[in-house]
């Protein structure tokens, strides 16, 4: 009866409109693309006091990309907590210290971080970043294709054509060079896992590129899935769609991030603590029998 009693004390119900910081949100100062933490206010939660692990990656080797910062700083962490080693890669020397931090947190979660710094939208550097990752780390049992660009337009018209091919060879193209590049360093039982986006389902006019991209990430996420299964690697692919995440590519890219998350029923925008767990869900055995699926996180907006 004392142990129920203590379990019972231990948890507290929050509601989950209230959890989190909500618009109106204070102008930021200018922050180039992509961001960096130390500009973004209110700072955003990635789990640093708060994930605690139960091992369920325990020995793992993962890469995930777009790491320095924002979901992708968030799932590193779960994932070293949960026991695995983390390749942390990111895009340019503005990241390096958010990069670093990053790897701070692997490294006092007992894991090995390795750091790698490049253009994913680059097919040598994604060779260059799997290369790496077996190097460092022997194979790879988790791939998280994480990294993306987007800038908000008002119209087609608005969106220059580099900006356009920049989208999607960030966003997608990347996509392809790295699963082609890992997939003959993972075992059967590893996992892949894409982030698309809300948009993929109710894009944003603002993002014409971006929302594009994230639709085609569906469509590369269950038709790889159904691909490597029927083939006899074994390897799972799922996605996760997040809703809007205060991470520091918003006040960066969108000219309205004052009010960003209003539109939710939550009314609020996500932190990247609130989407980790559902990667670290679908890279476990726990998720051994999902694939080609996408699990959206979207403060109730409808992907239906």
């Amino acid at each position: 009866m004392n142990n129920l009693l203590e379990e019972t004390e231990t948890v507290k119900l929050q509601d989950p409109t209230t959890k989190y910081p909500a618009p109106p949100f204070e102008k930021q100062q200018e922050i180039p693309v992509p961001g960096e933490e130390k500009d973004l206010y209110p700072k955003a939660d990635h789990g640093e006091e708060s994930y605690r692990g139960t091992d369920k990656l325990k020995g793992r080797k993962a890469v995930v990309t777009g790491a320095d910062s924002g979901i992708g700083k968030a799932v590193a962490i779960a994932f070293a907590r949960e026991g695995a080693d983390v390749v942390i890669a990111y895009l340019s020397d503005k990241e390096d210290e958010d990069a670093r931090d990053t790897a701070r947190w692997v490294e006092e979660a007992g894991r090995k971080a390795i750091l790698f710094k490049g253009d994913l939208s680059k097919a040598e550097n994604c060779q260059k970043l799997v290369a790496t990752a077996v190097d460092g780390l022997g194979h790879i049992d988790l791939l998280v294709n994480n990294a993306a660009y987007q800038m908000a337009q008002e119209g087609i018209e608005d969106i220059s054509n580099d900006q356009w091919d920049h989208t999607y060879a960030t966003n997608i193209h990347s996509m392809f060079y790295l699963s082609k590049a890992a997939i003959p360093h993972m075992p059967p039982g590893s996992s892949i896992i894409n982030t698309t986006s809300v948009n993929a389902y109710d894009p944003t006019p603002l993002l014409l590129d971006y929302a594009s991209t994230k639709g085609a990430i569906q469509n590369f996420t269950s038709n790889l899935a159904q691909s490597l299964l029927q083939n006899g690697k074994g390897i799972r692919v799922n996605a996760v769609a997040p809703g809007p995440i205060w991470t520091p590519l918003i006040p960066s890219t969108m000219p309205n991030y004052k009010e960003f998350g209003d539109n939710t029923p939550m009314k609020r925008p996500g932190q990247p603590i609130e989407v980790s767990p559902i990667y670290v869900f679908l890279a476990s055995e726990d998720a051994s029998y999902i694939a080609g699926a996408t699990i959206p996180v979207t403060g109730g907006r409808v992907t239906i």
